[in-house]
């Protein structure tokens, strides 16, 4: 099933800023949310459930990983949207 992504303005603003700052990253990123948006079962994401944080409306919320074993690695926080085949991104961060 493909999905249609949506940003939290959290979300929005941190992918501005890396695509502005750490071209690198900002491309690690991309790669993810394009596979978050087509197969989320891709093994390399890593997915699953995050049981510390909820949506907006007590969503369940899930991790997909953009990198592993590297240091503050980054992580992207989603929900399944408000609508049928939409998946909200919540957060783009580093994993403490």
């Amino acid at each position: 099933m493909q999905f249609r992504l949506q940003y939290s303005t959290e979300a929005r603003d941190v992918l501005k800023n890396l695509e502005q700052t750490d071209p690198k990253k900002y491309r690690k990123v991309s790669k993810t949310l394009a596979l978050i948006e087509t197969n989320l079962r891709h093994p390399g994401l890593q997915t699953h459930k995050y049981d510390d944080l909820f949506g907006s409306n007590g969503e369940e919320v899930f991790e997909a990983y953009l990198e592993n074993k590297t240091p503050a690695a980054f992580r992207v926080f989603w929900y399944y949207g408000t609508g049928q085949g939409v998946i909200t991104i919540l957060a783009i961060t580093p994993h403490p």
